[in-house]
Order: C-alpha cells, then sequence, then structure tokens
C-alpha cells in the first residue's frame, strides 16, 4: 500500500461493481500463504467488502499492480526445509478512520499507551505461534 495512505468508508464516492471486488479479494487472501507480507494490505482491503468505493478500488489496483511487476517473487517451502521465521512489529498508533481504533481492531480499550503496545505484541506472537505451525504442516 502507499505509504500514509487514509482509507475510510468514503461516504459520496461511487461505488464500484461488488461482484470483481469480492473475486479479487478472495483471490488475494489465497495468495497469502505464499506472500504473508500482504496481509496488511489484503486485510484493509478486504474491510470495504461491503461498501466499495472508488478509492477502494485504487487501493486494490495498488495491490495487484505491485503483483503483476513481483510475479517472480513468493515464498517456497521445501520438506525438511529451514523452520526459522523472523518477524516484526510495530504497534503503530495510526487511528482508523472509521471508527477510532487502532489497526488491531482489538476489543478492549488501552489506559495507557504501554498497554497498548502490550495487547499489540501479544497479537503478533499469537500470530507468530499460528505461522509457526503453519509452516511445520507444510513442511512435514
Amino acid at each position: 500500500m502507499e505509504f500514509g495512505l487514509k482509507v475510510s468508508k468514503a461516504h459520496g464516492e461511487p461505488e464500484i461493481y461488488p461482484t470483481n471486488y469480492r473475486r479479487n479479494i478472495g483471490c488475494l487472501r489465497y495468495l497469502l500463504h505464499t506472500r504473508p507480507y500482504l496481509a496488511f494490505s489484503v486485510g484493509v482491503a478486504s474491510r470495504y467488502m461491503q461498501s466499495r468505493c472508488k478509492s477502494h478500488g485504487e487501493v486494490m489496483k495498488h495491490i495487484l499492480w505491485y503483483l503483476k511487476g513481483t510475479s517472480a517473487y513468493g515464498l517456497k517451502f521445501k520438506r525438511g526445509g529451514s523452520k526459522k521465521i523472523i518477524g516484526f512489529s510495530d504497534s503503530s498508533h495510526i487511528i482508523d478512520q472509521d471508527d477510532e481504533r487502532g489497526t488491531t481492531k482489538q476489543d478492549t480499550v488501552a489506559l495507557s499507551t504501554c498497554e497498548a503496545e502490550f495487547m499489540e505484541a501479544t497479537e503478533a506472537a499469537r500470530q507468530a505461534i499460528w505461522l509457526q505451525e503453519l509452516l511445520r504442516e507444510i513442511t512435514g
């Protein structure tokens, strides 16, 4: 996604055709198994499947253009290969334009930034465990 892009429900914008948008989201979600670094962008685009506007279509175009330019990239899983995962987490304080929550959509409200960062780190650890189990299943 474009750095610093703010995506919202964009009331007042013309809607786009829903079938193609939903089909593209489904394909992109499937693609996340070999390109997990696209998860944030695809997640943002997925939030607007019910109210797709022109700006959401532009986000989708950016993702698809990126994929077209990087079609030779991806992850290769080999049986008996390395099972080491290195990840990073950033507890951004960017607020969602629509509901004024952080990008992780936490169900609880943090009383301090320290608590919010702890919640973000916990979510990152949960995702890391899930990825480790997925890698173990794929590589045998």
